[in-house]
């Protein structure tokens, strides 16, 4: 079990606390379930949030080993094991060979995997498009660039984080 990282010492920013705000709200919106199974009768794809969650991954990477999906997803390999076997079942994915390691499986989306992603980010895009219908096109762009670069400082923190863990309490920053 690894130790907690330590709060940090200064308060948040009014600005922060606001971005954090907004965040659980789209998260809550995103997350509903009305609101993924009417996403799901549109695509016309039958999947559960998780499995979703999991095959987009896929779609969006080359194939790799169920253990590095679990942690791209912050899940434990049970749970992408899961996933994954629901996800052959149906076609989406297929298990091919480590290139690097013939003992080794990858995790690859197949044509239809593909497809069911393409329907469902073309519906979930439609949506958001009707939402931000007001917006000019260079608010959508500032939005969508601020958003990136929000994910990629998130994941490069969360790759300081985990590093320090693994390092032992002396590696952390103050």
């Amino acid at each position: 079990m690894s130790t907690p990282t330590p709060a940090p010492t200064t308060p948040a920013s009014t600005e922060v606390i606001e971005i954090e705000r907004a965040l659980t709200r789209i998260a809550y919106l995103m997350g509903r379930t009305r609101q993924h199974d009417r996403l799901m009768a549109l695509a016309g794809v039958p999947l559960d949030r998780a499995a979703v969650a999991l095959l987009r991954q896929i779609g969006d990477s080359e194939p790799m080993r169920p253990g590095e999906l679990a942690n791209r997803l912050a899940v434990e390999a049970s749970h992408v094991t899961r996933q994954v076997q629901q996800l052959e079942k149906g076609g989406y994915v297929t298990r091919v060979p480590d290139p690097d390691d013939r003992r080794a499986q990858r995790i690859q989306i197949t044509e239809a995997g593909q497809e069911a992603v393409d329907r469902i980010r073309e519906m979930s895009a439609r949506g958001m498009q009707l939402a931000l219908s007001d917006w000019s096109p260079e608010e959508l762009q500032k939005l969508a660039t601020l958003f990136h670069r929000m994910v990629d400082d998130f994941l490069s923190y969360a790759a300081e984080i985990g590093a320090g863990e693994e390092a032992g309490p002396a590696a952390r920053k103050p």
